[in-house]
């Protein structure tokens, strides 16, 4: 077995994450319930790739993530840093041992659980098993309807635990030593360089990672997510630079996420904007140094975006587009832990299985080496044999990555995962016939890539309980699409969806050149150039010209890699 060890770095992050741990709990859940779909049941998938077994203190089986979160002080809302498996044992020593006068303690109210999660530990006490599913037939009752559950989350999700169904090992979580969540504003590259110390709290992360690493027989990467709008791009970039030189050989998929910016439209301010636009070259260069391939997610505006076609988006719930994007790394995640299967694989389950390191070798190591990649996603996917006005499943794939632009490469690259496909009438299709609709989409297209490396999967992308309302209405049970989206109606969640057929890919593509230009243009501009704007701010945050022009020489060579040759001609 190849196993991955994730690791989430700051609060979106965090929030993408629960959305994707609570797929990988529903999968569980399901392949082991009686009345589930029969597709749940075989779904060829090594979970162990993702998961780690072991023992509670009650010597009760356990199955959690292989993960290392870091956050905020005060982000994990009522779920404590021990996560829900281990009693947490708090501590009266006083943390300083040299003040002999008197000491008083303030302690603020502990958050309180919402309606999901009294009814999630309520099931969990009345079954006594763990990882539960929350509306199993457990033979118990609760008091909390559905619906009730999923209003309360529609109004009222303010951390990123406030929805996840998922038990966290001991050594999962992290809260940084020192930062509040309700006190700092943890918004740029320098506040974070500042805020964390690698010397004081480096070493405790490190033991933390190291525990999930030791376990693993055959580690096959790092699934990196960070949440780079903010000071954690500088917490996640030491975390990054000590991995690389302790894991030398192991990949690392670093997917660089950030939440809905639309806040950004209504600065007054230009020193705020030079320092969003300084901190976003900053953060890619640092952190692009130290993987094998980066993926930059996150639109200003999702709800706005083609990719919502289908969709209904609030982007100012961070609890929405977050479920997308995590469903997005779902699928692009699903041939890293499938079984390996011979060339009859058009009878089985699934195809096309790869480890990260095929994908990075895929993307980056051949053609223009370019480790910059775009997300695509199409949620839900269309049906395989769609009316004469449909369009095909590769014109549904809309980009989740920003600052991309439409145009034709014939050097493209990429990596495509299509699970739980429908053909005609809403029956799953087979993996041969994904196979030939996808090969037959490419040969009716006006452009193809270079090389393409498809993976399926009957299994579709399973909606859980705590899943946001966000489909619209022209979206049916099996994730089906039923005709043209009607207005002034309630988008639909968990309890009208069950499942949805899913397509997401990754292109190595010049569509990014935009955003790679984007951000050398503003690294010089307001950095380098003589009477840069921000000088004096980089000089704060700790970086002095000779780091600075190495960065651009890096961001100028990703941008030499894709750009197309100038043409000349005599008359010049």
């Amino acid at each position: 077995m190849k196993e991955i060890v994730t690791v989430q770095v700051g609060d979106f992050a965090n929030f993408v994450g629960s959305h994707f741990w609570n797929f990988q709990d529903e999968l569980l859940g399901l392949a082991g319930d009686p009345s589930a779909d029969s597709v749940f049941k075989n779904q060829d998938l090594n979970m162990g790739v993702l998961y780690r077994t072991g023992e509670t203190q009650q010597g009760i089986p356990s199955y959690t993530p292989r993960l290392v979160s870091i956050n905020l002080r005060g982000t994990l809302g009522s779920m404590s840093a021990l996560g829900t498996l281990y009693t947490e044992v708090a501590s009266t020593t006083p943390d300083v041992v040299t003040w002999t006068g008197r000491v008083s303690t303030q302690a603020s109210e502990p958050f309180k659980r919402n309606l999901f999660l009294q009814r999630l530990y309520e099931e969990e006490d009345n079954s006594n098993i763990v990882n539960e599913i929350p509306g199993s037939n457990n033979g118990s009752q609760s008091e909390y309807e559905d619906k009730d559950i999923i209003e309360c989350l529609e109004n009222g999700v303010q951390f990123w635990t406030d929805y996840s169904k998922v038990h966290y090992h001991p050594r999962s979580l992290y809260e940084l030593h020192g930062v509040w969540t309700d006190v700092q504003e943890f918004n740029n590259y320098g506040i974070g360089r500042d805020s964390f110390s690698w010397a004081a709290q480096g070493e405790d992360i490190s033991d933390r990672l190291r525990f999930f690493v030791e376990e693993c027989d055959h580690i096959q990467g790092f699934q990196f997510v960070v949440d780079d709008s903010g000071g954690f791009s500088a917490v996640a970039a030491e975390f990054l630079e000590n991995i690389v030189d302790e894991y030398t050989n192991i990949p690392v998929l670093l997917y660089a996420v950030q939440g809905s910016s639309g806040s950004r439209t209504n600065l007054q301010s230009r020193k705020r904007t030079v320092s969003e636009d300084l901190h976003d070259a900053i953060s890619f260069s640092r952190l692009s140094s130290y993987c094998k391939l980066i993926v930059p997610v996150g639109l200003p505006s999702l709800s706005k975006s083609k990719a919502s076609r289908f969709l209904h988006i609030e982007d100012g719930k961070h609890f929405h587009s977050s479920a997308v994007y995590a469903a997005a790394l779902h699928s692009i995640s699903l041939p890293f832990r499938m079984f390996p299967v011979g060339p009859t694989a058009d009878a089985c389950s699934i195809s096309g299985a790869v480890d990260i390191h095929g994908v990075v070798q895929i993307l980056s190591g051949q053609g223009r080496q370019n480790m910059v990649s775009v997300l695509d996603v199409a949620m839900p996917a269309p049906a395989l044999t769609g009316g004469q006005n449909e369009l095909s499943l590769l014109e549904n794939l809309q980009p989740l990555t920003p600052q991309t632009a439409d145009v034709e490469d014939m050097l493209a690259i990429e990596h495509m995962t299509v699970h739980g496909a429908l053909s005609s009438e809403g029956h799953r299709a087979s993996v041969g016939e994904v196979k030939a609709s996808v090969d037959g989409a490419f040969r009716c297209a006006n452009t193809r890539p270079m090389f393409c490396h498809l993976s399926v999967a009957l299994c579709p992308l399973p909606i859980p309980l705590p899943f946001p309302s966000i489909f619209g209405n022209n979206v049916g049970q099996q994730g089906e699409v039923t005709g043209a989206r009607t207005t002034n109606s309630s988008p639909k969640g968990s309890l009208d969806i069950h499942c949805v057929p899913m397509a997401a890919r990754l292109r190595s593509s010049s569509t990014v050149l935009p955003l790679l230009e984007s951000k050398l243009r503003n690294l010089h501009r307001f950095g380098i150039q003589r009477g840069a704007a921000g000088a004096e701010l980089l000089r704060s945050w700790g970086f002095g010209m000779e780091e600075l022009v190495e960065m651009e020489e890096m961001l100028s060579k990703m941008v030499a890699a894709l750009r197309p040759p100038q043409l000349t001609s005599d008359s010049d």
